[in-house]
């Protein structure tokens, strides 16, 4: 069971391929390069690899914009190159999940082209096309402020299309069978070549119903459960990853009652309250966030993120928040995009400060689900402002002080290296950082391998313990009669607190810090008292006799049968 559920304990890199590594020197990445940096992350521990869009695509949108589904984009290498890749990552336990991109294709695409040809053309109907110009042209749109209609008349054809996103990506129409059995036969193949699974784009406007009579698009849950069932047959472990940035009302429906839908989603409702909190110093919002996704099927789980190749968004705070982060985070309108988020990295916004970037990244490997690092973001990589909408945080990876950063040998980069300033790449990059012990790159390292001793957080149940102070969150994890506990302290100023571990008996008596010699012993009323400094975190496994045993089952039983049981523990245990 524990196998077929890798990810529960998994720990994800999101990269671009285009932005990696540069093997044959024509200035953007390919497999190749990424390919030689497979050492690379495997000495940084990670456990599964995310690939951004790679298929052919005219690259008007980072490759979002597909042109076919069944490639590899020459700029990239050959599908020989890719199946090099992923056997390369196989042999050092790596997984494999690439982005599904199936709301939209290009306009480019052969299938649009066939359909704008020809009311009766074979793929007219796998797009959705309009005669009038809907009344409800001018609402919807994924990029305010940007885009301008969620319709546009194609003069080829004479018609109007449907795209929720840019005019150039056409929306498919899901409903339609034959298309759903074209995304069926997408997965399967790319399966085929070694990946264990997708991360599926733009998930509740897939499932969505569209067209120009579609005043409230009504989601197609059912078409979850049909992609779920086709990989399990295909290949039971594969998984899919939902980008579905919805309210925690919904979210069962997208796991599935039976966990029969998405096997992971990611946890945007915490993302955002979490900023919230690291720029406020208040993380009840954010203990609010996370009891409200806290139910969800046995075997499904959260993707934990702290920045992504989007902007932060920040629509599910209120307006009071929003300024809160906005202030904080992005203060300028040139940090800021689409009227709702910041396009930063995550360093220049928490103003290259250390010890805040351990806190965020300590706060992200200990909250409920599987964590996704962002290439770079292991050296603390900036960002480039100049560049237009989210390509400022897209630049490519830093590995040297060689010219272009070590990324390419060509004088040109598919996208600007950041050269300048305090994250220039002569400051930032990876053969410095390896080289210091006490690195961002080497503290990452140190912190994923202790996430993968702590199960407990991928699997176990959670929860939020009290304190009288807004600006410190203390969770504590139990599974299989084991308990860590994680305290983190937001605020700028030190903080002195005062708490009880929440275990019966002797359970929480002695806390044993897993990333120091600084242990806590709790005081005759079974209290412990912390002494935290500002940005401070802590790491502990729940030490002593009842530790092991669960909660639950402790509070069922009366003090003889406890005593029993601890008995026989001890007995185990050699005491």
């Amino acid at each position: 069971m524990i196998d077929d559920l890798w990810y529960k304990n998994a720990v994800f890199y999101c990269l671009s391929v285009g932005t990696y590594m540069d093997a044959d020197g024509d200035g953007i990445g390919d497999f190749k390069g990424l390919t030689r940096r497979l050492d690379y992350l495997h000495g940084l521990g990670i456990t599964a690899i995310w690939l951004m869009p790679f298929q052919p695509s005219p690259q008007r949108d980072d490759g979002y914009d597909v042109a076919d589904y069944y490639g590899v984009d020459p700029r990239y290498g050959t599908l020989g190159d890719f199946v090099q890749f992923t056997h390369g990552c196989k042999q050092r336990g790596i997984r494999v999940i690439i982005d599904l991109v199936v709301n939209h294709t290009s306009d480019q695409h052969p299938w649009f082209v066939e359909a704008r040809s020809a009311k009766t053309s074979r793929t007219r109907d796998w797009y959705v096309w309009s005669d009038k110009k809907p009344a409800n042209a001018n609402t919807g749109m994924v990029f305010p402020g940007v885009q301008k209609s969620t319709w546009t008349r194609d003069k080829e054809s004479g018609a109007w299309y449907f795209h929720r996103f840019y005019d150039f990506q056409p929306d498919l129409n899901t409903s339609n069978p034959e298309v759903q059995a074209e995304l069926l036969k997408i997965m399967g193949f790319w399966i085929q070549l070694g990946v264990s699974g997708f991360r599926m784009d733009a998930v509740p406007f897939v499932i969505a119903t569209k067209g120009a009579d579609v005043k409230k698009p009504v989601e197609q849950y059912d078409m979850l459960r049909t992609f779920r069932e086709f990989l399990q047959w295909r290949q039971g472990e594969a998984i899919i990853l939902a980008e579905a940035n919805v309210r925690p009302e919904t979210d069962m429906e997208y796991f599935g009652a039976d966990g029969d839908r998405m096997h992971m989603m990611f946890n945007f409702h915490v993302n955002q309250h979490l900023f919230y909190a690291l720029a406020a110093a208040d993380t009840r919002p954010l203990a609010k966030a996370l009891v409200e996704t806290k139910p969800r099927p046995a075997s499904a789980q959260w993707g934990l993120f702290l920045r992504n190749h989007d902007e932060l968004d920040l629509g599910r705070l209120t307006k009071q928040q929003r300024e809160a982060v906005f202030k904080a985070f992005g203060p300028d309108k040139s940090m800021q995009l689409y009227d709702r988020g910041i396009r930063r990295r995550l360093a220049p916004m928490l103003g290259g400060d250390r010890r805040r970037i351990e806190l965020a990244y300590s706060l992200m490997f200990t909250l409920p689900g599987t964590p996704v690092i962002r290439y770079g973001d292991e050296l603390a990589m900036g960002d480039d402002l100049s560049l237009p909408e989210r390509n400022c945080a897209r630049t490519p990876m830093q590995w040297s002080t060689e010219p272009q950063g070590g990324f390419t040998k060509c004088e040109t980069a598919v996208s600007p290296v950041i050269d300048h300033g305090p994250y220039g790449y002569e400051h930032v990059n990876a053969a410095k950082q390896r080289r210091d012990p006490n690195a961002m790159l080497n503290w990452t390292e140190r912190i994923i391998r202790m996430r993968k001793e702590v199960p407990e957080v991928g699997w176990g149940d959670f929860e939020v313990i009290s304190t009288k102070d807004p600006a410190v969150l203390i969770m504590r994890y139990d599974w299989r009669n084991n308990s860590v506990l994680f305290v983190h302290n937001l605020d700028e100023k030190p903080r002195e607190i005062s708490f009880d571990a929440g275990l019966p008996d002797d359970g929480g008596k002695l806390l044993i810090n897993l990333l120091s010699e600084d242990h806590s012993h709790a005081d005759d009323r079974g209290r412990h008292t912390l002494v935290l400094e500002p940005y401070d975190y802590r790491w502990y496994r729940v030490g002593g006799l009842d530790y092991l045993l669960r909660r639950s089952d402790i509070e069922t039983k009366s003090p003889a049968k406890r005593a029993r049981k601890a008995k026989r523990v001890r007995r185990s245990r050699g005491r």
